[in-house]
């Protein structure tokens, strides 16, 4: 796959997107092992486990990664099919206020990860260079497929960050894993 250009998407992203060093395909696929493996290495009792007040849980967190994989993953569809109809922007606090996260554990949580992202890159896979090349307007933003790819890998690698940092740190854990 050719490389992501400044062009193909919003600045907004480029805390992600920088989160990727190599092939983001490759990416995408260690993190269907590596992602599910970080899940393991938290205990279950701190899975609603919140550093401050008015912060996501940890299941909060890790349920985000996957409603926005859902959503970008969408949005990748509507334009690599060259469905150029703009799409709306989505609020994640309400995704989380009403998604029940923590009533959930962390097991099928990841469970529920391997098979999202192995529907996925069926869906990525077959893109060609011409649907990876196609923009869109997301959330009043131009964006490339391809940029939608790099986005969704360099989300979770965010979101696993400050899990580590702010979450975990204090946490006894299997460094292997974390």
């Amino acid at each position: 796959m050719n490389p992501l250009k400044s062009d193909e998407y919003p600045a907004i992203f480029n805390d992600y997107i920088e989160t990727i060093t190599g092939d983001v395909m490759e990416e995408l696929n260690d993190q269907i092992e590596t992602f599910p493996e970080f899940i393991a290495s938290i205990p279950e009792e701190l899975g609603s486990f919140s550093y401050a007040d008015g912060k996501w849980t940890i299941k909060e967190v890790l349920c985000h990664i996957l409603d926005c994989e859902r959503i970008m993953t969408y949005r990748a569809l509507r334009f690599g099919r060259n469905d150029m109809t703009a799409l709306s922007p989505f609020e994640q606090d309400e995704f989380v206020a009403n998604g029940r996260h923590n009533e959930r554990k962390l097991a099928d949580i990841a469970e529920e990860f391997i098979h999202l992202r192995k529907a996925n890159m069926y869906l990525f896979n077959s893109f060609d260079e011409t649907e990876l090349n196609r923009k869109g307007m997301a959330s009043d933003r131009l964006i490339s497929v391809r940029a939608f790819l790099y986005i969704i890998a360099g989300h979770l690698n965010h979101h696993v960050i400050i899990l580590k940092a702010r979450y975990l740190k204090d946490q006894k854990l299997n460094d292997d894993v974390v």
